[in-house]
């Protein structure tokens, strides 16, 4: 074996003891002989995380923040301590279930040109999840907005940024890996770059696979290996707080690579995109058995389309929360 350890693994927390715990345990049960470096870099916890990591893995590396510098800024801090020739960016709320990482690592030794790979997600009752997107466009955003993923489900034309069209059930390139689970090439970060620490909360992965797409890099999302993703777990606390952080990442994505003008014409986007959502909560409002969350959600897409017209407050600056997964 060379000097290099095979295979780090990066995994930022944040208030995600209970998480944090089933995971580092089932990277203990299936970690396969590759792993030899398990790196955890804390955001300022204070739910005990950081004393639960000490006191039950003391093999694991941790890294501790004195404040919550979001999760790009975590992973690059990772990044930095690992020896691996491989580094795996794994979410505090994913769970192995099977050794994925010995066919992730022998699929990108047998294919040099896979710079970036994602395993299959699980939800928590074993269904496919989504995990891929296509790189957001005026055409894809607007089928998304209008709904016409939703009704040609299927149809790759209409498929729409999420790719409806795709069931996640075979290996293939794809344009986006959602940041969940990532496997990456060390040594392609030195034409590829770290990710972005702007991007405080989402659409850091959007931009890392932009970027590797541009530096002629493949991305491919690999169906043979998965792991479960509880997801959102730090969302349901405040899904109108977390909606508006996702909406104000993807902005500033499309000013970071389409410019200005085209970030202005999504948010147009995403106002048509809530107006048709608000009306079509109008119209659940006579059912007594969803009128409760009919109303809820109407407030959601008010809060969403008033944070478009106040779009000042997207020069700001960045929210200090943090996503579990």
């Amino acid at each position: 074996m060379n000097n290099q350890t095979d295979l780090s693994i990066v995994i930022v927390s944040w208030n995600a003891k209970r998480y944090l715990a089933e995971c580092l345990e089932s990277l203990a049960v299936y970690g396969s002989a590759w792993v030899r470096e398990v790196i955890v870099v804390d955001n300022a916890s204070t739910d005990g995380t950081c004393e639960m990591v000490v006191s039950r893995f003391p093999d694991v590396k941790l890294l501790r923040n004195e404040s919550n510098l979001g999760f790009a800024k975590a992973n690059n801090i990772g990044i930095a301590q690992c020896s691996g020739e491989y580094v795996c960016l794994v979410n505090s709320d994913v769970k192995l279930i099977h050794d994925c990482f010995t066919p992730m690592l022998n699929y990108m030794r047998n294919r040099p040109d896979v710079a970036l790979l994602g395993p299959k997600m699980l939800g928590a009752d074993l269904g496919v999840g989504r995990s891929t997107m296509r790189f957001p466009t005026v055409w894809n955003s607007i089928c998304r907005a209008l709904g016409l993923d939703r009704v040609f489900k299927g149809s790759k034309l209409f498929g729409g940024q999420m790719v409806s069209d795709f069931d996640h059930e075979q290996t293939r390139d794809v344009e986006v890996l959602n940041g969940w689970f990532l496997m990456v090439r060390r040594s392609v970060l030195g034409r590829v770059g770290l990710l972005d620490e702007r991007f405080f909360m989402y659409g850091e992965d959007i931009d890392w696979c932009y970027r590797f797409h541009q530096a002629g890099q493949r991305t491919v999302f690999f169906a043979a290996a998965e792991a479960i993703h509880y997801g959102g777990a730090s969302s349901a606390n405040a899904p109108v707080r977390f909606q508006i952080e996702m909406y104000r990442a993807n902005c500033q994505y499309w000013k970071k690579h389409r410019g200005q003008t085209a970030a202005l014409l999504y948010l147009l986007i995403i106002w048509l995109h809530q107006a048709v959502r608000l009306l079509g909560y109008l119209m659940l409002l006579p059912r007594r058995t969803s009128r409760s969350e009919a109303v809820f959600k109407m407030k959601k897409s008010l809060a969403c389309m008033a944070w478009v017209i106040g779009i000042s407050s997207f020069q700001r600056g960045a929210s200090s929360v943090s996503r579990v997964g």
